[in-house]
């Protein structure tokens, strides 16, 4: 497991009676695979994991193992209310087949620094998985300190952090006080330029699900040197990238998806599919982008 390169956060498709739709998720996944991701992450916030059921969870990760033999490892997310749930869910991912996990804090309640610090030991000393921590206080109301940290280095299998504090400089304070102990993806598609010019050494992605090779083109050429590539791009991309910022980024970006021929539009309820000037104006943005799509290097002999 390295924790470097592109990692897409996987929409999870369904049909218009909310089941999963596995073919359109196979499609993704191949695309991803094509377009050089390094690695796919099941579960996350863009795959609405709080809708999820245990079953449903499995059923993805066996059809990613399956899909993909080895070829690039296959992380789960771990997003739960109790510690006991959360060891439980990470020993069936070990069962699945996952290379590695994702984790969240507690959900739901807002755990100080000691409980939260506990919950990621209980965690990472019930699975021989290696993991990623999700520092996310701006969604999830817990930062995840440089000395909460500094805690968990004693956790061998704790390796790497998505960055989505919205802190830029947040990469460097990690780098400077713990070196390469930690690896670092960021978390929010807008500042990828920025973080990735910093030392961040990943990037979980969002828009990935709708433009796969523009994202892996902006991560390799960025570790390439080769910026100003990298940076027109990115320029074209950054309209799009916005809606990973919003609250409905599950129904814009499937909705983007859509429209690139990777995913549908439906969302498990509470979550409801755009209508009316609001779906207009993203599929307005969408097309756009489409329309102007630049042309891209051949990427793909970049080393990942």
């Amino acid at each position: 497991m390295e924790w470097k390169g592109v990692f897409p956060a996987l929409l999870t498709p369904f049909t218009e009676t909310e089941d999963l739709d596995l073919e359109i998720f196979a499609k993704n996944l191949e695309s991803q695979v094509n377009a050089g991701v390094n690695g796919v992450i099941i579960g996350g916030s863009l795959g609405e994991a709080s809708s999820l059921t245990f079953r449903e969870k499995e059923i993805m990760v066996s059809c990613a193992v399956e899909k993909l033999r080895g070829s690039i490892p296959v992380i789960l997310n771990i997003a739960e209310g109790s510690t006991r749930e959360a060891v439980q869910q990470a020993a069936m991912a070990a069962q699945w087949g996952v290379q590695g996990l994702m984790l969240l804090p507690p959900m739901r309640y807002k755990s100080d620094d000691r409980e939260t610090i506990a919950f990621f030991k209980a965690v990472a000393s019930s699975a021989d998985l290696p993991i990623m921590i999700y520092n996310n206080p701006v969604d999830y109301k817990i930062e995840v300190t440089a000395d909460m940290f500094a805690e968990l280095t004693e956790c061998k299998n704790i390796q790497a952090v998505k960055e989505s504090t919205r802190e830029v400089s947040n990469v460097t304070r990690m780098i400077n006080r713990f070196g390469e102990r930690f690896k670092i993806l960021c978390g929010v598609d807008t500042i990828i330029m920025e973080e990735l010019m910093m030392g961040a050494h990943g990037w979980v992605a969002g828009l990935v699900d709708a433009f796969p090779k523009e994202t892996v083109a902006i991560y390799r050429l960025v570790k390439a040197g080769r910026v100003d590539e990298a940076k027109s791009i990115f320029r074209w991309f950054l309209p799009l990238l916005e809606l990973d910022l919003h609250p409905k980024l599950v129904q814009y970006i499937k909705l983007a998806a859509m429209q690139t021929g990777l995913s549908s539009e439906w969302v498990r309820s509470p979550r409801m599919t755009l209508v009316g000037e609001e779906r207009k104006k993203i599929l307005a943005l969408v097309s756009k982008g489409i329309e102007s799509r630049p042309r891209l290097p051949d990427y793909l002999s970049i080393p990942a």
